[in-house]
Order: C-alpha cells, then structure tokens, then sequence
C-alpha cells in the first residue's frame, strides 16, 4: 500500500465557494476507494446533484446542512452522514465560518448535475 505525499495535492475550484482536495485516489496509489476534503465557504448556494455510488461526508469544522428533498439534516465536526448512491442532494455551509469535510467514494464514482452527462470528479480519479 503507497503513501500518499499530500504536501503539493492539487486543488479544484470548479463549482463557485467549493474547494475539492484529493487525499486518495487512484492516480495517487488506491484501487477501491477515494478520499478527498471538501472546504464550502459561507453565504454560498449548494450545488443539487448527485453520485452513482455511496458517499460518505465527515464533518471536519464548522457546520453544515445537507438537505435531500424537504429534508434537512444537520452536520458537525465529527457527524458522518451516507449519502446513497442516485440521491440527488444539496450540502450546504450555515454559519459564518467555512464547512470542511472528509469526502469517500469508491473509485470510479460518478457525479451528475442536473441533465448533464456524468462525469467522474478530477479529484476522485
């Protein structure tokens, strides 16, 4: 199993006030799983979409709501919440601080925003 050298990981910036880092991946060194951090600035709108596997968010700092259809489900430092694969959901910073999160998917996870073909996340490959 490789070590992953983390000092120089890229950074993505594609969807306004989100910022994506990959931890693990398998350009990096994994076969089965990817693991990145999330960090979603304050007073930005969330992104409707969803993955075609499993994700799991792990609360780092500040707080967040992940809302799926009319619900609303809260997130700390230290919650998990598993999102299921084709479940379309929107994750949210409340607060005045930034929301930072550990992010798992299983390699080759792909994400679909609205109509849009789906894509697999740079930062997952």
């Amino acid at each position: 199993m490789p070590k992953m050298d983390n000092s120089h990981a890229p950074s993505f910036d594609t969807i306004p006030g989100v910022v994506f880092t990959p931890v693990a991946a398998p350009s990096r060194g994994t076969t089965e799983t990817a693991i990145w951090r999330t960090r979603v600035l304050p007073h930005e709108p969330g992104l409707l979409h969803h993955m075609t596997r499993e994700e799991i968010i792990v609360g780092v700092s500040g707080a967040a709501e992940i809302r799926i259809g009319a619900e609303r489900h809260a997130l700390a430092p230290g919650d998990a919440f598993a999102i299921p694969a084709f479940t379309d959901f929107v994750l949210d910073c409340i607060g005045d601080d930034p929301f930072e999160a550990m992010v798992v998917l299983p390699a080759g996870g792909r994400a679909v925003i609205g109509d849009q073909p789906s894509f697999q996340p740079p930062w997952s490959v």
